[in-house]
């Protein structure tokens, strides 16, 4: 089951580590819709906890490329 992650464990990962987690989500995400519009979907609320985990490794990755940006 998916679970709302921490932003301070998100902050410790690398740049790849994040963009790997990021690819992972969002083919999670589909994974979800795919099983909700065939019906198989047995928790609709992952969909929810999965669009949050992907909002929140996005706005981490943006405010490390603005902090690169910045220097």
């Amino acid at each position: 089951m998916v679970k709302q992650v921490k932003a301070s464990k998100l902050r410790d990962l690398t740049k790849d580590e994040l963009t790997r987690k990021f690819t992972d989500l969002k083919g999670e995400l589909f994974n979800l819709r795919f099983q909700l519009a065939t019906g198989q979907l047995e928790n609709p609320m992952r969909i929810r906890d999965v669009k949050k985990n992907i909002a929140q490794t996005q706005t981490i990755i943006r405010e490390r490329e603005l902090l690169e940006q910045k220097n």
